[in-house]
C-alpha cells in the first residue's frame, strides 16, 4: 500500500538527502571522490537492490550516482522503498568512511 504524502514526507526527514521528486519518486545524488568509487557503489546498490527484489533507476554522471525508486506495481512509494533508501544511505556511508 502506498504511502500518503505525508507519510512520504515524514520518512524524508529521517532519510538524509532524499527527496520527493514528481510526487511519485524519490531521489538522492550521491557525489563520490572518483568515477570508479561510484561504479563499487552501483555495485552494492545492486546487491541491495537483488536482496529486495526491487530496483531502483540508476544514472551515473561522472563522480554522481543518481537513485530514483518508486513502488510501480503498488503506484507510488511504499515501506519498500524507504528501507531500501536506508540501506544506500548506510552503504554509502560505509564507502565514504573507507576514502
Amino acid at each position: 500500500m502506498p504511502f500518503t504524502l505525508e507519510e512520504i514526507e515524514a520518512h524524508l526527514e529521517r532519510l538524509e538527502g532524499w527527496e520527493l521528486e514528481e510526487g511519485r519518486w524519490i531521489v538522492r545524488k550521491y557525489v563520490f571522490s572518483s568515477f570508479m568509487r561510484g561504479i563499487a557503489f552501483v555495485d552494492e546498490v545492486a546487491g541491495i537492490s537483488e536482496a529486495f527484489n526491487h530496483h531502483p533507476f540508476i544514472t551515473i554522471d561522472y563522480k554522481t550516482v543518481t537513485l530514483r525508486l518508486t513502488s510501480w506495481d503498488e503506484g507510488g512509494i511504499t515501506a519498500v522503498d524507504i528501507k531500501e533508501a536506508q540501506q544506500y544511505n548506510e552503504a554509502f556511508e560505509h564507502m565514504r568512511s573507507e576514502d
